[in-house]
């Protein structure tokens, strides 16, 4: 559906409902596409699908979908994790896959311009990982990657050789005791923007993390205490940017990025979703303003 559905509103709001869902069901992500753009569907079997986007119909805000199972040819407990845009207009050269063991792995996104349809396997996963985030890069980017103890690394990519589809990756992270909750390309002049499991979240200039060895634990990025809780969601934002929270009872919440509270690597953050006792974030997506908004940002600026 048009994401223009979503009208932005104020830090710290309840959302509004996004979709109606199954019990037990929540939304986790968010894609932007044009009808003739490729959408890359990766699963946590380490397999990846591929389909048109005009192939995938049109609902209102709150209809349920339609089953993914009715576009994919999905094997048995395989499930989509990652989306990603596949038209073949963009100027990249490598795919970047994590894991939620820290594992990191770097192909050529020409292994990608052809898949069948019932899928193709880009990655070997072991035992009880999956995969967790999927970037594309033009092979000079440095890589973030947070964990849900509230660590990060960031390292060039360069440290990562270019492997084939069967390859399983290396260590892109130390992660402990705890788990990979996202993976990022970095950018100049961006912010890193996290997002708590109790609607807590941040901006930190992304100046405020050097770089450093990958596979190791990283750098502290968030202050964990009981009232915001652990980590589970990491982006890099900057003004042009809308921030959408889904919790886990399909409540969507749609932030101006611009409206989030610029703090340092070590602070908690500040409150931007209410929850209920029974709610935590599930997952937080970044789309692009509206152009109503953007006009609405320069009118203020005048």
């Amino acid at each position: 559906l048009p994401v223009d559905t979503y009208k932005t509103q104020n830090r710290g709001g309840v959302g509004i409902k996004g979709m109606s869902i199954n019990e037990e069901d929540f939304v986790e992500q968010m894609l932007n596409c044009c009808t003739h753009d490729f959408v890359l569907f990766f699963t946590n079997k380490g397999k990846v699908y591929r389909v048109k986007g005009y192939e995938i119909p049109e609902y209102s805000r709150q209809s349920k979908g339609l089953p993914i199972v009715n576009l994919l040819s999905l094997e048995q407990d395989e499930k989509v994790t990652s989306l990603l845009n596949g038209s073949k207009d963009d100027n990249y050269k490598y795919l970047i896959f994590a894991t939620k063991s820290g594992l990191i792995k770097r192909t050529n996104v020409s292994e990608f311009y052809n898949i069948r349809n019932n899928g193709k396997r880009f990655i070997t996963l072991k035992e009880n990982d999956e995969l967790i985030s999927v970037k594309n890069t033009d092979g000079e980017k440095d890589v973030l990657m947070a964990s849900s103890n509230g660590r990060m690394v960031r390292f060039n990519e360069s440290t990562i050789r270019v492997m084939g589809r069967g390859a399983s990756g290396v260590r892109g992270i130390n992660l402990g005791d705890s788990h990979l909750v996202g993976m990022e390309i970095a950018s100049p002049n961006v912010d890193v923007l996290i997002v708590t499991e109790r609607g807590y979240g941040k901006k930190t200039p992304i100046e405020e993390y050097r770089i450093t060895n990958r596979g190791g634990k990283g750098v502290k990025t968030l202050n964990i205490t009981e009232k915001n809780g652990t980590l589970v969601s990491l982006h890099t934002v900057d003004k042009t940017k809308d921030l959408i929270i889904v919790t886990n009872t399909g409540i969507i919440i749609r932030i101006d990025v611009d409206k989030i509270s610029t703090m340092s690597r070590v602070t908690q953050g500040v409150k931007l979703i209410n929850l209920k006792e029974d709610q935590i974030v599930a997952s937080a997506s970044i789309v692009d303003k509206t152009e109503e908004q953007n006009n609405l940002d320069e009118q203020d600026t005048n």
